[in-house]
């Protein structure tokens, strides 16, 4: 199938309080071009020299996502346009994004990457780190950075309860922060990211609004 039938094909799936992200990553600007083409306007980027160059060369309505793990001295070559961080980890980095968002004169929107799988490999905060974060004095001196919320990546397994359970999980701990902390200008908490190709279906169950789609939507990457 064609890139607009893949996309035509899970937006039916889709429910429409759910933001659909077409996870672009090596995939050529052309194919984001198919895409954006057919109303696809939210694409997600890993790396921040591929996501940069991308931005310069397509549309500027288009939405841009970080999904892959951000060093803290990449953020610079971001912080003008980009439209959401999926993966802040740290409160190092979350004070650099205030600081190039300050002098780019916008806020930026965040979410907090919490590590939910088994696997070691994942980058992201624990639980206890999260809520450290979000009630320190540090977060609340922030005028540049918002955080809307969590985002998760379930262990790479053929275990479908293994993975709904770390979904559900998420979904708990993220209602939880959202009765134990008080929303203010650096904590808007509506989003929770989860869910990719291989699984978004089960991650929409458990109450994922944000799924981010990439080979499902372009095909097989190519890392060449």
């Amino acid at each position: 199938m064609s890139i607009a039938e893949n996309l035509e094909a899970i937006r039916a799936q889709l429910p429409e309080d759910v933001e659909l992200v077409a996870v672009s990553k090596t995939h050529p600007a052309s194919f984001i071009e198919e895409a954006y083409g057919h109303g696809q306007r939210h694409f997600g980027e890993n790396k921040v020299q591929e996501m940069a160059a991308k931005a310069e060369e397509l549309p500027k309505d288009i939405c841009w996502h970080l999904i892959g793990h951000l060093q803290t001295n990449k953020v610079k070559y971001i912080a003008e346009f980009v439209h959401l961080i999926h993966s802040v980890d740290s409160l190092k980095l979350l004070k650099e994004i205030n600081k190039r968002a300050a002098k780019a004169e916008r806020v930026i929107d965040c979410l907090l990457q919490v590590h939910i799988a088994e696997e070691d490999t994942k980058f992201g905060l624990d639980m206890d780190e999260v809520r450290e974060l979000l009630i320190s004095d540090e977060l609340s001196a922030m005028q540049h950075v918002r955080i809307r919320g969590l985002m998760g990546m379930a262990t790479f397994t053929e275990d479908q309860d293994q993975v709904k359970r770390e979904f559900s999980g998420l979904k708990s701990k993220f209602d939880e922060l959202k009765q134990e902390v008080d929303a203010f200008e650096g904590w808007q908490p509506d989003t929770l990211s989860m869910g990719m190709s291989g699984d978004w279906k089960l991650a929409v169950e458990q109450g994922s609004n944000m799924v981010r789609v990439g080979s499902a939507i372009f095909g097989q990457r190519n890392y060449g």
